[in-house]
């Protein structure tokens, strides 16, 4: 296994502090993206994941969409914390909408029923493989970001202002941008309580 891959993994952090800036150019963040879409791993070779990027004012238009939504559930005296974290994700350079293709998944269901209640599992699964390889992609690329679930929350939304299928099944945002402020360091039970080698 190459080292070079495992320090890649080791250096993947959620960033939270990000700016409107980008060490890599836009058709790079597209080749990434497309490459981890590409080969990320499916159950049954579904190819059911998608993937949005968002850059520009589509970026800002996800945060603020977000922001509206949240202003009409959490209470007014919490909701200085939540904007201003939706701010520090707004001020990121771009976001990648991660979806699931439901029709996909429905075939497989109808089409191999024996594992129709797993199919909706093995769907996330496949989902938070690929969030990984772009996460990790855009960590080697020197882009921070983080990882974050407004779903289902904002879907209706996102699907009329982005224009997406409504097979589509929101699963996750990653806002990225060039890191301000990196993370601290990282605390760890011991790898023995969650390792175990047996021979």
């Amino acid at each position: 296994m190459s080292k070079s891959f495992l320090e890649a993994v080791e250096a993947r952090r959620s960033v939270y502090a990000i700016s409107k800036e980008s060490p890599i150019s836009d058709d790079q963040i597209k080749e990434i993206v497309e490459a981890a879409v590409l080969h990320s791993p499916t159950s049954f070779n579904s190819q059911s994941s998608r993937a949005v990027v968002l850059l520009g004012e589509q970026h800002d238009k996800l945060w603020d969409i977000t922001a509206e939504t949240l202003r009409k559930i959490v209470p007014a005296e919490q909701f200085e914390g939540t904007a201003q974290k939706l701010s520090s994700f707004k001020a990121g350079y771009g976001s990648v909408l991660f979806f699931e293709d439901q029709a996909v998944v429905k075939n497989l269901q109808e089409n191999f029923a024996l594992y129709a209640d797993n199919f909706p599992i093995w769907s996330n699964q496949s989902s938070g493989i690929l969030q990984y390889v772009v996460w990790t992609a855009f960590s080697e690329a020197g882009l921070g970001a983080s990882l974050q679930h407004y779903n289902p929350l904002i879907d209706d939304e996102v699907k009329e202002t982005f224009g997406i299928p409504a097979e589509w099944k929101l699963i996750a945002q990653l806002p990225f941008g060039k890191t301000v402020t990196a993370p601290g360091p990282k605390e760890f039970q011991p790898i023995e309580e969650r390792v175990k080698v047996l021979k």
